[in-house]
């Protein structure tokens, strides 16, 4: 048994090759097992005098008592002829059905695991000849002195302090057969095995605990014992019986409220399997809906890939959920930890062990599921943890894996609008979880999966020994490759034909639009997105009267849009308390045309001031930065040189002469160059943000400067303000009253000192922050303008 992952790829049923005598390291836990491995050693022994051949027992991975090694394989190997040592086992197959051998949901309802029969099953099979069932798998021998050599290595002991070194063997055989068993069952089921015996008897590891007990002046041992435990509390625990089961879970949770062709790239998917035999690779999708993790296991099971390691909160681990999780590959993670120096320890070696390893990664990098339908800012721990491994040496390369999973419609969405409206979140149990799945009885259209380019930390970070450490926070290079992370996910989010109509329908403030109506506010969104060549799902959902009506009817199915068709012409609108499930929906495109948005603006700003303006387009770009600075907690922004030449590019397509225009300075001129604008985005795009933005600056305006704020309190107050608003007509927008859009304006006004009490002149900068934000809703009330008008036929 050579090292893992040199010369641990053993022939299936094949004599080892190799000379002089020969201990197998068998792996039998039952009767029927030991009588197959014993008919298949005197069937393949070669007839030669010069060799012996013996059998010692080890237990499997399977067994509860991996440390119990059979006292005659550590006489053995103190017996000093150094004999080839080779493991051997017995695998066990699922029946072939439709060309795969799987394990299936009816085996987990009969409670039969075929990859793992007891002692009846394994006599039947044998008994009826069934010997497509099961194989025998010889891993290739090692010489009992090279593994002695790679003990000593690896913990540093000598010849005097082997102790454990038969249960370092008999894990080496173990491993060896794991990637022998493979060539048979294949590489689909790559997964760790012997994680934490692996981990702890690491000197690296021992070595940490040993600094980590002299920092907290504590007993190595008990240190030690602590680590095991939180070990274990992470840990996954991958069963191919699981991997397998949990992809038919999988088909079954959603194959009736989704359609079962999942869109995606195979080939591209294809490409990133390829990429990780070299490099370990970090998934990290967008995350919104608890269905996520199913989604995606289910597309790499259909390409043969390996199951992620997925990281999930500890919410997610009760009984019996949890359990089930873990042994399909999901490992928790404490909500808090921060002060728990042994658990973080842990933890960071836990992912370093399963990249060394390249063992993909999967976990949500916004840190929960979305509440808006926007991506919400990324958490750097675990990222932080796969640079700090790079950066030590651990890997040569980390490639991270942007992907998009998105739904024509989601349950989920119900609740995110209630704790909008400021009801608590439901704690997950097992009583929701079955509610849950109940209610995805219902249908809710496609799923799509845009897997974005993958992004190397190499290329991101440059040279390991140049990457400062962490400290407290994230690097500022750490914080620019989850911004590419972001932005990559944001590239392969396709516009559904939801998105669209909700878009369409939010435009119209309320009122209800016919069918062709809709056509028409949707015919230069289609054709933007056309002429930009964005990913789209909604090719002939959203052109023609046909494919609309579908798209319709989908969401009056889910109360998201009402339907009047008493008069001449059914007419639609957002259903009454539904704005902010269709903004939710409108909200995950959105990104697609914020950079218009602002140069719409930007523009009309410049033409407010063009007559008393020295340099108008100096006063452009002040304009677009200022705009962009206050929504920088909603959007990703890059930096102001990339931004300039993005937020130039897009007015370049309306009206390719812009730049002389504003140059010239006439006001009139410069207003044109927006009524060229196909389509007119602000309105639709920037409102809702806004006017959330002036309830929170009105409510922070009537605080008294000296007064400490309760946010809880004021997020309240925000909600019946802006109710207040809604009935007056002061906003128009019934979606921006939102506790979710209030949470990102009051992190703005933090962010300008206009939160906490003592600041210099707060009263005064409060008014004028709220100025500040009437001033660009007027603005939006002038792009509104220009619509009005071009629906009026006013304009051409």
């Amino acid at each position: 048994m050579a090292d893992v992952g040199q010369r641990m790829e053993g022939e299936v049923s094949s004599w080892p090759d190799t000379e002089g005598n020969i201990v197998f390291l068998v792996e039998a836990e039952t009767p029927v097992e030991r009588r197959l491995l014993h008919d298949w050693i005197t069937a393949n022994r070669p007839a030669s005098p010069d060799c012996d051949v013996t059998t010692i027992d080890i237990p499997s991975d399977r067994s509860e008592a991996r440390q119990a090694v059979d006292m005659s394989l550590e006489t053995r190997l103190a017996a000093g002829d150094d004999p080839a040592l080779a493991p051997l086992r017995v695998a066990w197959l699922p029946a072939e059905r439709d060309g795969e051998r799987s394990a299936r949901l009816v085996d987990l309802l009969t409670f039969r695991n075929p990859r793992d029969p007891g002692p009846t099953w394994q006599r039947w099979l044998t008994m009826t000849g069934r010997q497509d069932r099961w194989h025998v798998i010889t891993g290739e021998p090692a010489r009992a002195s090279e593994l002695k050599n790679r003990w000593r290595e690896k913990v540093g002991a000598d010849d005097a302090h082997l102790a454990g070194f038969p249960q370092f063997v008999a894990r080496q055989a173990t491993l060896a057969l794991e990637r022998a068993e493979r060539q048979v069952i294949g590489s689909r089921y790559k997964v760790p095995r012997l994680v934490r015996e692996e981990m702890t008897e690491r000197l690296a590891f021992r070595a940490g605990i040993a600094r980590l007990a002299t920092e907290l002046r504590r007993p190595v041992t008990d240190v030690m014992t602590e680590a095991e435990s939180d070990l274990r509390e992470i840990a996954a625990g991958h069963s191919p019986y699981l991997i397998d089961i949990s992809a038919d879970l999988g088909r079954l949770a959603f194959s009736q409220a989704y359609d079962r062709d999942i869109r995606y790239d195979r080939a591209k998917l294809a490409e990133l399997g390829e990429l990780g035999k070299r490099h370990p690779l970090v998934y990290l999708p967008s995350h919104r809906s608890y269905i996520d993790t199913l989604v995606l296991r289910l597309v790499m099971h259909e390409c043969g890939l390996p199951p992620n390691h997925v990281a999930s909160g500890d919410n997610l681990g009760f009984f019996p959920l949890g359990p089930i999780l873990r042994q399909a590959g999901m490992f928790f993670i404490r909500r808090s930890f921060k002060d728990d120096e042994v658990y973080k320890f842990v933890l960071r070696e836990y992912i370093a062990y399963l990249l060394e390893k390249r063992f993909s990664l999967e976990w949500y990098i916004e840190g929960g599921r979305s509440r808006s339908g926007k991506l919400l800012p990324p958490r750097y721990g675990l990222l932080s943890y796969v640079a700090e491994a790079w950066r030590e040496g651990r890997v040569e390369d980390v490639h991270l894996v942007p992907v998009s999973i998105s739904y024509d419609q989601i349950q989920d969405v119900s609740a995110y609008t209630a704790e909008a409206h400021g009801a608590e979140k439901k704690p997950e149990s097992v009583e929701f979880a079955i509610k849950y799945l109940r209610d995805l009885r219902e249908r809710f259209g496609r799923i799509s999966i845009g897997f974005g380019d993958p992004i190397s930390l190499r290329d991101q970070l440059g040279a390991p020994e140049l990457l400062p450490e962490s400290g407290n926070g994230p690097t500022l290079d750490l914080q620019k490759v989850a911004f590419e992370v972001m932005v990559g996910i944001n590239n392969v989010t396709p516009i559904t034909p939801t998105s669209l109509v909700t878009l369409a329908l939010l435009a119209a403030g309320g009122r209800a639009l016919s069918v062709q109506e809709i056509l028409d506010a949707l015919g230069d969104f289609l054709s933007y997105i056309g002429q930009r060549n964005l990913p789209s799902t909604a090719d002939g959902a959203c052109d023609t009267p046909a494919g609309l009506v579908g798209t319709l009817d989908a969401l009056i199915t889910h109360d998201v849009v009402d339907c009047y068709s008493e008069g001449n012409e059914a007419v639609y609108r957002i259903g009454p308390d539904q704005y902010l499930t269709a903004a939710y929906y409108r909200n995950t495109i959105i990104h697609f045309f914020v950079r218009g948005a602002i140069s719409e603006l930007a523009l009309l700003a410049t033409a407010e001031r063009a007559e008393d303006s020295k340099d108008t387009i100096a006063d452009f770009w002040d304009s677009g930065y200022a705009l962009r600075d206050l929504l920088k907690f909603e959007f990703f922004f890059p930096r102001r040189e990339q931004f300039a030449d993005l937020m130039a590019r897009e007015i370049a397509m309306h009206c390719p002469i812009w730049e002389e225009v504003v140059t010239d300075g006439d006001p009139a001129q410069i207003r044109k160059v927006v009524q060229e604008y196909r389509p007119l985005m602000a309105p639709t795009v920037l409102r809702s943000f806004l006017e959330a933005y002036l309830i929170v600056a009105d409510s922070l305006a009537d605080v008294a400067p000296g007064r400490t704020l309760d946010e809880g309190r004021l997020l309240a107050d925000c909600l019946k303000l802006g109710t207040q608003y809604l009935l007056q007509g002061r906003i128009r927008s019934a979606e921006s009253n939102s506790r979710v859009l209030f949470q990102n304006a009051l992190r703005l006004a933090r962010n300008r000192d206009l939160v906490d009490p003592g600041a210099a002149n707060l009263g005064q900068r409060r008014r004028d922050f709220a100025a500040e934000i009437r001033e660009w809703l007027r603005r939006i009330d002038g792009v509104d303008a220009i619509v009005a008008s071009r629906l009026a036929g006013l304009l051409d």
